[in-house]
């Protein structure tokens, strides 16, 4: 769920449900009052089965009734004093307690003019009086209690009189307070509610992200966070399994490049190291004399310059690495004529390989003007790495290298095929893999860096091409590289 949303919803709850429950709550307390002042009989409440609000309504009217109890039994004829009975009146603390006189059938005195004269009419007659004192009437239409005492007036005649109580102010002020409590306990519920629900949703998520970030802090992308969630929050926990991932995959293959380089630098120092012995020991036999002759002479000085080669060549592939790792390769790309460059690329290694007892083949199946987009010299890069991969690893007395150029609608395939010991099934996914050797071994014959193949597919790629490799051990290696053909549109556009 997203924040927005969850604002709102916390905004509603926060208006909507207090005022639905605090009137609910109003309801409840006001049905629970009036039903148990309405729970006895009108016409005869015993006081012990009722509530505190009804206990509360009979002693509202306790004290002046006993006051004039006792008046009765002391002098009945002060209840026939008008001033006494408003003495009385003004002597009563609640305002809605009020007491009314008889006179046989006809109206003495009020306290409360107007609402004695609807109640007047509903009172008991003479004689229905004498119960208990804690007896009383209670008249629900019009919410009042009637306690009555009977007595004679000095002229004989019958008289009662009443202490009336208005039950509406005493539940009202019952109310109140238990509202008060009602909306207290209210807020506090719909407070540990809301605070639950955003703890829930918000701290606790936000809690687990802090533990996870810490775990990242420290190292550990093993540490994954998976959720169905939605919104702001799932995003946040989808966007840490990527960066986990991410970091994850960064960290080994820094780890990986590292592991890379320090292998790298170990070989270029086993073969850089081969050569410069080889040089130090043919110059200190020169030193020493030991070239005697011409012919010996010549023989170590070719064998200086070509071990010297070794190393230029080292140090080359050392650079060219240094290129690729920081893609700053420079390309200089031609169209090219497919047939003359391939030509001229074979004539220039036929030389060396035939020096080597190797025989190259070559044939060209496309098109004289088959044209392509592409930088000649690192072309002629790839095709000597390759050249030099198959001449690295020949274990044949009579070495054959073919090299076929195929046409392929919009595309050519270049083939470069060797009979040499071949690469092992296992190995044949991996050996484009940068510093990858596919031999154990170390020596001067078969040592190399371990980038040259990977130097060839980055070029390949660059060029917009693609190249992979098929092998049998014993029988030998073919690689294919894949280059597009560039073809002019009609009207030279």
């Amino acid at each position: 769920m997203k924040f927005k949303t969850r604002l709102r919803i916390t905004l509603i709850i926060i208006i909507v449900l207090p005022l639905v429950l605090i009137g609910m709550a109003f309801c409840a307390i006001g049905m629970y009052l009036v039903n148990v002042q309405k729970g006895m009989p009108p016409d005869h409440m015993n006081y012990t089965f009722m509530s505190e609000n009804m206990q509360e309504i009979v002693n509202s009217t306790e004290e002046v009734y006993r006051i004039l109890q006792d008046q009765t039994k002391k002098d009945p004829s002060r209840l026939a004093d008008k001033e006494y009975l408003a003495q009385v009146s003004s002597d009563i603390a609640r305002k809605s307690t009020y007491i009314i006189v008889r006179k046989d059938e006809e109206l003495y005195y009020a306290g409360n003019e107007s609402a004695a004269s609807m109640i007047f009419p509903k009172l008991p007659d003479y004689g229905e009086g004498d119960l208990s004192e804690d007896s009383g009437y209670y008249y629900d239409e019009y919410d009042k209690f009637v306690k009555q005492i009977d007595f004679l007036f000095p002229d004989g005649s019958e008289g009662s009189v009443f202490v009336v109580t208005r039950v509406n102010a005493l539940i009202s002020k019952h109310l109140l307070i238990d509202m008060i409590v009602a909306i207290f306990l209210i807020l506090v519920f719909t407070g540990i509610m809301l605070t639950r629900w955003i703890h829930k949703g918000v701290f606790d998520p936000i809690n687990e992200l802090n533990v996870a970030m810490t775990e990242i802090k420290e190292g550990n992308f093993e540490y994954a966070l998976q959720t169905d969630i939605k919104g702001e929050i799932g995003d946040l926990y989808r966007n840490y399994e990527d960066m986990r991932l991410r970091l994850k995959e960064s960290t080994e293959e820094g780890r990986q490049n590292e592991k890379q380089n320090k292998e790298f630098i170990s070989n270029i120092s086993h073969d850089l190291k081969t050569p410069i012995t080889a040089i130090k020991g043919y110059v200190e036999g020169i030193m020493d004399g030991v070239t005697n002759t011409p012919e010996k002479m010549d023989k170590y000085i070719k064998t200086i310059y070509n071990k010297a080669n070794d190393m230029e060549k080292l140090i080359n592939e050392l650079t060219f690495y240094s290129g690729i790792d920081n893609n700053r390769i420079p390309y200089n790309y031609h169209r090219i004529n497919v047939a003359d460059y391939f030509g001229d690329c074979v004539e220039e290694v036929g030389l060396e390989l035939e020096s080597k007892n190797i025989r190259l083949n070559y044939s060209n199946m496309t098109q004289p003007d088959t044209l392509v987009i592409a930088d000649p010299e690192q072309m002629k890069k790839v095709i000597n790495n390759i050249i030099s991969n198959s001449v690295k690893y020949m274990d044949k007395p009579q070495g054959t290298i073919d090299i076929r150029i195929l046409d392929e609608m919009d595309s050519i395939r270049v083939e470069i095929e060797d009979n040499g010991k071949g690469i092992a099934q296992k190995d044949l996914p991996r050996i484009f893999e940068r510093f990858y050797r596919t031999d154990a071994s170390r020596n001067s014959a078969q040592g190399g860096s371990g980038i040259g193949l990977s130097i060839v597919k980055k070029i390949v790629e660059d060029h917009g091409g693609y190249i992979w490799a098929t092998s049998r051990e014993g029988e030998g290696t073919c690689m294919h590289f894949v280059l597009r053909k560039y073809i002019e549109l009609q009207g030279g556009k």
